[in-house]
């Protein structure tokens, strides 16, 4: 069936215009729409379904009774689960057709607070749920819902709420025996969310982020509304989670405040004095918990992309013995109710991720799940190496490579860039880097660009407004560094990016074209004026603080010379697109526009649109033929058929 390419929003005239230019082949399966693909060779799918029937567990939280809510997927998408054991059965708790992946245990009871939203529009609503399935709603229809915090008995909840086209987030509390009496306890001003309740329930900790390098902290007053700040007002600091201490005199939370990283800190809220627990820390902390009588923080270091688990007394900063986890990327963190064990989850390069504890007294670590690799052969499962390559201003760029055991001759090339923008390449476990390894025998290049997370805050601004294109170059940078190594195909280079990472393959297409030979953008940004414009209201602002401000002439007169729509005519290689129809983040007119720009001048390209995805590709069946597309399309371009 022959149709012209689909429109569905601000790209409607160029998407006409392509149609009009070359009408292209036109198939839905499922809930997916293809435009211009080719069909799929026979067995392809079998051979790329094993990577994806891989399953892995996420700890979420500790019931009342010491057993687990984890995440894990059965069916068709990522479910909570419950655990009471070791080795125990896992339980289903929640039975939806979207996935469900974030958990809250309420304390001293058998349920639990999660989030689901539809289609993947992310206006997420809250419920209450038993472990026997009962539940209750606890937010307000048409409302985005997240961040809930229970009090230390488990008889209030709070949380952050927004409505749509409002930039503001509100903290909403509510009786959890009484889910209707919910009410604004803060009209919010930017993107405030709660942290924690002190032990008396008349203090809440709160947050508001207005960029990944200035978060501000706050003590609410219920009763009087009042707002007072924590830490320095007088330059901007880095926060990151937050939690009462000795009783509610204190707030510990994560602060780069004087220091490249951050590192935990406590706060004296009477006399404003703040105490560093780790100076001289050179790697940063990620995220931490609190033991429930206030004593030990355990917080998570990313050092070179790998985590380590570190535990020290509060009161003196003192270095406490903690977890010797294998060398993988750590997903959660948490102290059991008693305080007596940690609950965690772990991911490596060659295990898809399961649930441990951690028992301080005996410092034994107890692996919680065995979760399974679908059919996948352990052994051809590989281990990325970490390298760092010089880039244009003698920077160094760090890097992991993926390497075919075994392989001879020059091999094939795929550099995938992360979104964020200030994300990080970690080396956990990733069905597809393995099967672009396995299945196309190429050599896998996962760079950290300037701008990226955990390096320090100087590296993370490199990359700020009318600099934003320095990290392009650093693509560039390593395209040399590739020519330069004897076992890797300059010639034969394709480069994939998904969200921020996907405006990054499509800048690296327009600038370095002739040194590729395929590009695959999933959701990715095309032009920041009308992504600024068309993304959700109440991400505008904290988008305009990461990328500059479209409304200033002269930052549009630098997003009109960067967008990569504008340099759609360099772009002369193949390219595959994917976008979710309901993605709140990257509004699917970015691809639109892009597909067809770039078929208005003869470039190929191939178009994926999920109907029931938004920002990502979340449900199985979906990832399963996506993620087929991709492995075809790689083919294609790095081994084309003679």
């Amino acid at each position: 069936m022959v149709l012209r390419t689909i429109c569905l929003g601000a790209g409607l005239a160029l998407c006409m215009a392509a149609g009009a230019a070359a009408q292209v082949e036109r198939r839905e399966i499922g809930q997916l729409v293809y435009e211009g693909v080719p069909a799929a060779p026979p067995g392809l799918q079998a051979a790329i379904s094993p990577y994806y029937e891989v399953r892995s567990a996420e700890f979420k939280d500790w019931l009342a009774d010491g057993s687990m809510l984890i995440s894990t997927r059965f069916g068709e998408t990522t479910q909570i689960h419950r655990l009471t054991a070791p080795g125990a059965a896992r339980t289903q708790l929640t039975f939806f057709a979207e996935p469900i992946t974030a958990a809250k245990a309420q304390p001293g009871a058998s349920r639990f607070a999660y989030r689901r939203d539809e289609g993947g529009s992310e206006y997420y609503q809250g419920f209450l749920r038993d472990v026997d399935g009962q539940e209750v709603r606890l937010t307000a229809p048409d409302t985005r819902n997240s961040d809930f915090v229970f009090s230390k008995d488990g008889a209030v909840v709070v949380w952050s709420q927004v409505t749509p086209g409002d930039p503001n987030y509100d903290i909403m509390l509510a009786q959890t025996s009484a889910p209707d009496s919910r009410r604004v306890v803060l009209e919010g001003q930017g993107a405030m969310a709660p942290a924690a309740i002190s032990p008396d329930g008349r203090r809440i900790l709160i947050s508001r982020y207005n960029s990944i390098a200035f978060v501000e902290l706050f003590v609410l007053d219920v009763a009087s509304g009042q707002l007072t700040p924590v830490g320095p007002t007088d330059r901007q600091v880095f926060y990151e989670g937050a939690a009462f201490v000795d009783g509610g005199a204190g707030v510990v939370t994560l602060s780069d405040d004087g220091s490249e990283v951050a590192r935990p800190v406590v706060f004296d809220l009477a006399t404003g004095a703040m105490r560093d627990l780790a100076p001289g820390s050179t790697w940063g902390a990620e995220g931490f918990d609190l033991s429930p009588d206030g004593r030990t923080i355990a917080y998570v270091v990313n050092e070179e992309g790998y985590s380590k688990v570190l535990l020290r007394d509060v009161a003196s900063g003192r270095l406490l013995p903690g977890p010797d986890l294998p060398k993988g990327v750590l997903t959660a963190l948490k102290f059991s109710k008693d305080g007596a064990r940690l609950g965690l989850s772990l991911s490596t390069s060659t295990t898809s991720g399961d649930v441990w504890d951690y028992e301080l007294s005996s410092r034994r670590l107890t692996r919680w799940t065995q979760s399974e690799l679908g059919g996948l052969n352990p052994s051809t499962l590989v281990e990325p190496a970490l390298f760092r390559y010089p880039t244009f201003d003698d920077r160094s760029i760090p890097a992991f490579i993926y390497r075919p055991e075994g392989a001879r001759g020059k091999l094939p090339v795929v550099i995938q860039i992360h979104g964020g923008p200030e994300g990080q390449e970690l080396p956990s476990f990733n069905p597809r880097r393995q099967s672009w390894v396995n299945e196309l025998g190429a050599a896998v290049i996962i760079p950290n660009v300037r701008g990226s997370t955990g390096y320090g805050k100087t590296y993370l601004s490199l990359d700020n407004a009318e600099k934003r294109e320095d990290s392009v170059k650093d693509i560039g940078a390593l395209l040399d560094w590739v020519a330069t190594q004897p076992d890797l195909d300059a010639r034969r280079v394709a480069v994939v990016g998904q969200s921020y990472g996907g405006y990054m393959a499509l800048a690296v297409a327009a600038h370095y074209n002739d040194r590729l030979v395929g590009v695959i953008d999933l959701y990715g940004i095309s032009d920041f004026i009308t992504f600024l414009e068309n993304t959700e209201g109440y991400r505008r602002d904290l988008r305009r603080a990461e990328y500059g401000d479209e409304r200033d002439p002269a930052m549009r007169a630098v997003f009109e010379k960067i967008s990569p729509v504008n340099m759609s005519d360099r772009m002369k290689k193949p390219m595959m697109i994917y976008q979710g129809a309901n993605d709140p983040r990257v509004p699917a007119s970015e691809s639109e526009q892009m597909v067809a720009s770039l078929r208005a001048q003869g470039t190929e390209v191939w178009y994926i649109l999920a109907k029931d995805e938004g920002h990502g590709v979340h449900k199985k069946s979906n990832q399963e033929a996506v993620r087929a597309t991709e492995v075809q399309f790689l083919k294609s371009v790095l081994n084309p058929a003679p």
